[in-house]
Formats: structure tokens, sequence, C-alpha cells
């Protein structure tokens, strides 16, 4: 099969290839499918930038997130499994088998059933953003009849976030983003309100519009903190799957003067039950037709190197590969 491999770590240019490689078969436990698209996130061309390095088992292919066919079942897992369409989840996670490839095999539990009517597409592009900001919502409790503040509105966990928490019942869903295209872009996934963060009287327009908020969901918390401080209540849960700058200092006396709740999270290390509940509740606002694409940007899986360094130059949307 084609297989986009790497085996080191560096540039794309420098170290992503296609080459021929066996088609797995899948063991105990697992499921092999047929790729139809596979999704680049940050966490993909960071692992095969060399940020988060691990030994490699000879070679890797990239990408934790998929969609596409069941064609294939290991021992123990239902044959009825067998043409089912789903979507993948950590694929590549202490695994050389990601995505970005004709074929790949995953433990059965991350090939998801994706439900009739959605888009390859959608499917591979749920994954890691979609559970990311599932956690960050709910991880403390419901959100519904509650105000809800996502950060960078407009990026993949941004876009999932605000629908999820619109889907969740919000009583209110509030995005801030750079500028106009963006503030678009989260107004289209569903926020009701959408604030520039780099406007001095950020803070203040959101409080115009709901008040202190219940819930914060951070793509750069160093960054960011003193603008959700500022509109925070004592209890407010301040979720981050993300920081900017990197190890940011942290105000302890502002902290604690707020009675805000931090809550720190990276998705590797997500407890098995919460990424369980978040992938039956992303497929019920699937079903539901809660959840809709990212602009998308597609690549053929010959052009890998591409796609990742459209990936790292920060397009807005979705970096979509496809093997076939």
């Amino acid at each position: 099969m084609k297989a986009a491999v790497y085996d080191h770590y560096g540039p794309a240019s420098e170290v992503l290839r296609v080459v021929e490689v066996e088609r797995p078969e899948p063991g105990p436990g697992e499921v092999r499918v047929k790729v139809h698209v596979s999704a680049i996130n940050p966490t993909d061309y960071k692992s095969r930038g060399g940020a988060t390095p691990r030994p490699i088992d000879g070679f890797q292919i990239p990408h934790q997130d998929g969609a596409g066919v069941i064609d294939a079942v290991g021992p123990g897992v239902d044959r009825g499994r067998v043409g089912q369409r789903v979507w993948l989840w950590l694929a590549a996670a202490g695994r050389r088998w990601g995505t970005a490839a004709e074929w790949t095999v995953v433990p059965e539990r991350q090939a998801v059933p994706l439900p009739d009517g959605i888009p390859f597409e959608l499917g591979a592009s749920l994954g890691v953003p979609a559970i990311t900001a599932h956690r960050a919502l709910f991880a403390d409790g419901p959100v519904a009849g509650q105000t809800v503040l996502v950060a960078g509105g407009a990026g993949a966990v941004g876009h999932f976030a605000i629908q999820l928490a619109v889907w969740g019942k919000a009583a209110q869903v509030i995005a801030t983003a750079s500028g106009p295209a963006k503030s678009g872009l989260a107004r289209q996934a569903g926020a009701g309100h959408v604030v520039i963060y780099s406007e001095p009287d950020a803070a203040s327009q959101i409080l115009a519009v709901a008040g202190p908020v219940d819930r914060v969901v951070e793509v750069a918390f160093g960054a960011n903190l003193p603008l959700d401080l500022a509109v925070s209540r004592p209890d407010t849960v301040i979720a981050t799957y993300a920081a900017e700058p990197r190890d940011p200092a942290l105000p302890v006396r502002a902290c604690m003067t707020a009675n805000v709740v931090l809550r720190f999270m990276l998705l590797y290390a997500v407890p098995g039950p919460a990424i369980d509940q978040a992938v039956t509740d992303i497929t019920a606002a699937l079903s539901a037709g809660a959840l809709t694409e990212l602009p998308e940007y597609r690549f053929p899986l010959g052009d890998i190197v591409a796609a990742h360094q459209a990936a790292e130059d920060g397009v807005v949307g979705k970096v979509l590969v496809l093997p076939a």
C-alpha cells in the first residue's frame, strides 16, 4: 500500500516521503480501515518535527484522525463490522499506523461508526479537536443553562467547542477571534456573539452581552488569562488545552482573588471513560446535525509535504489528505 512515512524527526520537506509498505493485518481486537480521508492536526506536525520525540519502530505513518470503511477485523471483533463507515481517533498514538496511508489498523473502539449521511471529510475532522473540545466543556459537568466563552472560535477545537456547547444547551455561547474573517467563521459555527480579543474593551463587551461567564475553553492560556479572569466569577472553570507563550507564569494571587477553577488537559492522558463519553456524545451530536465541517484544504497523498507545510503555516480550516 502507499503510505506517507518518516523514520527520523525534522522538517516536512526533509523527512516525509511516500513509499510502498506492506498492508497491515488487524490483530486481536483490531480493525483494518480503508482510509478515505486523513486529517492533519497540530499534534501531527509537532510530532513529526520532534517536539514530542519517542522511539520510531522502523517507520512512522503520521496523522491521528481519519475516516473510511472497515474491510477486515481481527480475532475477537464482530465480523459484522466489515463494511462499516467509521471515523478514527488517535490512530498513531503509540503505534506506527497513522491515517496518512491507504489503510490503517486501530483498536476497534477507535473506529467509531459514522452516522449515515455524514461525509468522510467531517468524520476525519473530528478526533483530536472534537474530543478535546468535549473534555474542556464537559469535564466539570453539563453546560446546560450556562454561559460559555470559547477562545479562538475559528480554530478546529474552537469550532467544535462552539457547536458542542450549543448542542449541550448552553444558554449563551460567546467566542473570541483575531479579526473579522475569523469572527465570521465563529458565527457560522453557532456563536451568538464574537469579540475581537485584541480590542481594549474586549472584557467589557463580553460582560455587556452575558455578564460573567461560567466556562472558558482556552487555546492561549498565558496570553488570554487576564481577559478570562476579567469576565469570570467565583467557580468559573477555565479549561486550557494549549499554552501561549509556552509555560507562562501563573498569576496565583489574581487567580485566588477571582476564585476560579483552572483545568489543564492533554488529550493523550485523558482517562479512557472520559474519551468514551466524548465519542458517544460527539456521535450523538453528529446524528442530530449539530456538527459541521470547517473550511477544507485537500491534498493528494503524494503532496503530503505541501499538506504539512500548509497546516504549519496556519491556514484557517482543516487540511485533509486523500490517500486514494
